[in-house]
């Protein structure tokens, strides 16, 4: 009886909880943004503001995105399967930062010249994996609505498990992109493999998956 009247008292997030959830990232997100333009305009990213507005932007984005991968555990931890609503808005915002991190660059570091981005990616690979991250973040945005997600079916959850590769990548392209001080990138790194080996599970059925659908298209006849 003791164990039935505590369950039945277990709090559990309403819909109005998980509005007001929103309404506090937007409100969050719209305060860093307020941030970025104060320091951009105050001088406070220092000798070199480029750089500045670059590692804010991109720790923006890796920050959202490691909020957006912790829902899922902390819902089924608190058992508040409600939770798994909020997921969407924060992803949104991580692939606003990661935008803004890649127009930051285009624009303020390379001046719009497309034949030196080609270069640039050519030569540092640290800029081709933040490529292959930002391009994944891009088409799970994409996809993101419940409508397109009815239209793909099961294949829907395929495309979205590759934000586990983003995720890997992400701090693997901070870590490379720094010339010194790496304990923050390998801090993130860390943190974004720890999000990895608690869907270990996941990871290796997806895995599987993908490996038996590769050998099932190699095998068919041409």
């Amino acid at each position: 009886m003791a164990k039935t009247s505590t369950n039945n008292r277990r709090f559990k997030l309403k819909p109005q909880h998980i509005t007001w959830l929103k309404v506090l990232i937007h409100a969050i997100s719209l305060l860093f943004v307020a941030i970025l333009i104060i320091q951009t305009f105050n001088g406070g990213f220092g000798a070199d503001p480029v750089k500045g507005i670059e590692h804010y932007t991109g720790k923006a984005a890796l920050n959202t995105l490691f909020l957006t991968l912790l829902i899922s555990p902390i819902a089924r931890w608190g058992k508040q399967a409600a939770l798994i609503k909020v997921r969407r808005v924060l992803g949104l915002y991580s692939f606003f930062w990661a935008l803004l991190h890649l127009t930051i660059y285009v624009s303020l570091d390379l001046g719009f010249d497309w034949a030196l981005i080609g270069e640039e990616i050519i030569q540092r690979p640290y800029l081709a994996i933040g490529a292959i991250s930002w391009v994944i973040l891009l088409l799970l945005t994409l996809t993101s609505t419940q409508k397109i997600q009815r239209n793909l079916g099961s294949h829907w959850q395929q495309l979205h498990n590759w934000v586990y590769v983003a995720l890997l990548l992400s701090p693997i392209h901070y870590l490379w992109s720094v010339k010194s001080g790496i304990t923050e990138p390998v801090i993130y790194l860390i943190v974004a493999c720890a999000l990895l080996y608690w869907r270990k599970d996941k990871l290796k059925r997806w895995l599987f998956k993908l490996g038996s659908n590769r050998d099932q298209k190699t095998s068919m006849p041409s």
